[in-house]
């Protein structure tokens, strides 16, 4: 009888063939610039199958070239990555920029509008606001909580909606953990597509990760994340991906081989082995960020604390987005301590277990100040009007025991003076 197995099931062997590699349980790391074709007529039939120039053959699968195309590393790995969001197609890259830009630059064009969330992470807010613009793209935003009749205003308002070509959305949102509308977001590009014109929806996930929320099932066209995270758990690979459709990510990999930004195998290697532990690491990160969360919302030190799971029905569409997007309450969590910058570093700098250090997701707990260090780019006003203020510290919760969690945090906490 045959059985759909789950994902976390099948992260230790699926897409693989041991007899191929000399029976290797584990894939190897194949680094190699090129590979040998068989024939010339085998080499002429994959290069027409990479560059388009015909559709595959039923049962043609696409032979390995040259690995800025296309090695069994990445090929086994985006198969992998398909598994937890059940996109139909993956591509990796080197980073989880080189994945954002690739696609922004695919899917924009000079005259083109893209349509964001706001707050974003800082990177990706500099990439959109001061380099796309160099390219002719226009740039339009919206704020968390604003309704969908609201955020068609605003592009009708600026009269773009026949440019508008993407809506480009992350959520939770870095460092504020403030919700986006997936499906909402969907709607509004459905409201400026046309029988001639797709708007596409794209979601940044990476504070989610692939095991908390699945955007393609609430409408996403397309799932970016920074594979840094929490898919390599380690803090030892820099990677980023996109999921979607074949079509889609037919199109993101023709760009991602002549910006040259895909992963490289021994990148792709280290993401097998982290996508085996995915599951059972970030199941730990969620429950250690729900004790976290509650003990430093009770602290008299602790004036605010952003985390989905202190939402209540009184804090009305962002309870409910949660309710419908998010099936953790996550790993991330920022808070306000009562003070200023002074008193937040004060805290940074006590800590002992919890590393003072940016990115998350990984096995360690790390703590940052997001206005001077992942957001010290963003506009003031930005981060003055979604609170990403001087109190503010971000803290991305490892696998660590809770207790000694709680411990480190509690201490530091102490430290401060006013």
């Amino acid at each position: 009888m045959e059985r759909k197995m789950k994902p976390e099931s099948l992260m230790m062997s699926y897409g693989y063939k041991p007899e191929l590699s000399e029976g290797a349980i584990k894939c190897p790391i194949f680094q190699t610039s090129t590979f040998v074709f068989k024939t010339a007529e085998a080499g002429k039939a994959f290069f027409e199958v990479a560059y388009g120039l015909r559709p595959a053959n039923k049962g043609e699968e696409p032979g390995l070239i040259y690995s800025r195309i296309n090695n069994p590393d990445l090929e086994i790995l985006e198969n992998r990555l398909t598994l937890w969001d059940e996109a139909e197609d993956c591509a990796v890259f080197e980073s989880g920029m080189s994945a954002i830009s690739t696609v922004l630059l695919e899917f924009l064009k000079p005259g083109d509008t893209v349509l964001i969330s706001s707050p974003l992470y800082g990177g990706s807010d500099h990439f959109i606001k001061k380099i796309l613009p160099k390219f002719g793209i226009h740039v339009l935003e919206f704020m968390v909580g604003q309704t969908k009749e609201e955020i068609i205003k605003i592009v009708n308002d600026a009269n773009m909606g026949s440019q508008l070509a993407m809506v480009f959305i992350e959520t939770p949102a870095n460092p504020t953990n403030h919700l986006i509308d997936i499906k909402c977001s969907k709607e509004i590009a459905e409201h400026f597509s046309g029988e001639n014109k797709h708007v596409y929806l794209a979601v940044d996930n990476t504070y989610m990760g692939p095991i908390w929320q699945h955007p393609i099932k609430h409408g996403a066209d397309l799932v970016l994340y920074s594979a840094t995270k929490y898919i390599g758990g380690h803090s030892d690979v820099i990677a980023g991906a996109c999921l979607g459709s074949k079509d889609l990510i037919k199109r993101v990999k023709g760009l991602r081989t002549f910006l040259g930004n895909m992963a490289s195998p021994n990148t792709g290697w280290l993401l097998l082995r982290s996508l085996e532990t995915l599951k059972v690491r970030m199941d730990v990160q969620a429950t250690n960020a729900d004790k976290v969360a509650a003990f430093l919302t009770a602290h008299p030190a602790v004036e605010k604390v952003y985390f989905p799971g202190n939402l209540t029905e009184k804090d009305g569409e962002q309870f409910k987005i949660k309710q419908r997007q998010c099936l953790t309450n996550g790993g991330m969590i920022s808070f306000d301590v009562k003070g200023g910058e002074k008193e937040a570093f004060q805290f940074l700098n006590a800590l002992k277990l919890i590393k003072l250090a940016v990115s998350l997701g990984s096995t360690e707990s790390l703590a940052e100040h997001p206005a001077t260090m992942t957001h010290s780019d963003v506009d003031f006003d930005l981060k003055q009007r979604f609170s990403i203020t001087e109190k503010m510290v971000r803290l991305s919760v490892g696998v660590e025991n809770y207790e000694d969690i709680i411990f480190d945090i509690n201490q530091a906490l102490s430290k401060i003076t006013h």
